[in-house]
């Protein structure tokens, strides 16, 4: 895919993974939504890092465990900018908890991992889709962890919703 005058949203795109994979996809002519959830000031650098370079982005707020919230970002994301080809699902979030505390993998943190991590990034794919089916032309990265595939990581819920990323990334190709 030729990545001049495409459009791409990358959700957590304030900070790491995200703020890299922004800037890179921007120095290679993709106008970007640097999504986030509550790191505003880290989004609006991204942005300013970004434009400051001569690209296109906006910054916008969604919890993409929330499918409404998803939805609406993903619409005003198509006002702004006509299109939406590119999908990088990168938001995520952790709890550090020693693989052996299993009393502290609570009912609480199984369902936060799993809303972000897994649920967050289906309701991001699902929002892009008809728009990357329209142009006959998407594609969608979804961020795992080699945690996904060795079962260890900050904790055991995460290791298993990094598992279920790979297996979500498996179900949607």
């Amino acid at each position: 895919m030729i990545l001049k005058s495409k459009v791409g949203l990358v959700t957590g795109g304030g900070t790491g993974i995200g703020r890299a994979t922004s800037l890179m996809l921007a120095e290679r002519g993709v106008a970007i939504i640097v999504n986030y959830s509550r790191s505003q000031s880290d989004a609006e650098e991204t942005v300013h890092l970004i434009k400051d370079k001569g690209g296109q982005a906006i910054a916008l707020q969604a919890d993409v465990s929330q499918n409404k919230e998803v939805e609406s970002m993903v619409q005003t994301a198509v006002q702004k900018f006509g299109q939406i080809d590119l999908l990088v699902n990168n938001a995520s979030i952790t709890r550090h908890i020693p693989m052996e505390d299993l009393d502290s993998a609570t009912e609480e943190v199984w369902d936060n991992l799993f809303n972000v991590n897994v649920k967050g990034m289906f309701y991001c794919a699902r929002a892009v889709a008809p728009y990357m089916k329209r142009n006959n032309q998407g594609a969608i990265v979804n961020v795992g962890s080699i945690a996904g595939q060795t079962g260890l990581g900050s904790s055991l819920p995460y290791a298993v919703s990094k598992a279920g990323v790979h297996g979500l990334t498996k179900s949607l190709a």
